[in-house]
């Protein structure tokens, strides 16, 4: 490298000077980086907030004993409806045994109308040797032979017989 010649480009670039310390420091510790008092008034707050909470905790305890005393001693409020069932094993075996009570036994469903109810397996037979009502299978059943029924259980009727294309002629 040349001297200071700024129309090449070049400069000369002195590293700074290393400054050496004279002797080793001595042994302990460094004075200047740990604020020691800091660090204690951290340490003491830290202890008087966790005994402050404790404080609390104790009396939110012995609040929560207080106002549930009556629970305890068995005189609790009846809550409202609807209410949990106190025995569901033994309300759930009722159910069942009045169910099958239904299913097997005979009875009136509508005596002015003469229904009766027969037990199941009694059904059951009586709808093997009968069997199950059916179309007539006389070939393919047309739209004039088709059954419409003129009125839905919802209501009144939606649409005319035939669809709503029935009054359009061709």
């Amino acid at each position: 490298m040349a001297g200071n010649n700024p129309e090449n480009g070049e400069h000369d670039v002195q590293p700074p000077p290393v400054e050496r310390p004279q002797e080793e420091p001595a042994a302990g510790h460094e004075m200047r980086d740990v604020n020691a008092w800091a660090v204690g008034k951290f340490a003491i707050a830290l202890v008087l907030l966790c005994i402050f909470s404790m404080v609390l905790l104790l009396g939110y305890f012995r609040y929560l004993e207080n106002t549930t005393a009556p629970l305890a001693t068995g005189t609790r409020p009846v809550p409202p409806e609807p209410r949990l069932e106190s025995t569901p094993v033994q309300d759930l075996k009722a159910m069942h045994d009045a169910e099958d009570k239904i299913l097997n036994s005979y009875g009136w469903v509508d005596q002015s109308n003469g229904v009766v109810r027969i037990p199941i397996a009694k059904a059951i037979d009586l709808l093997a040797q009968r069997g199950l009502p059916a179309r007539p299978q006389n070939g393919v059943q047309s739209a004039s032979t088709a059954s419409i029924p003129s009125e839905s259980g919802l209501g009144e009727k939606v649409q005319q017989v035939g669809g709503p294309l029935a009054g359009i002629s061709k």
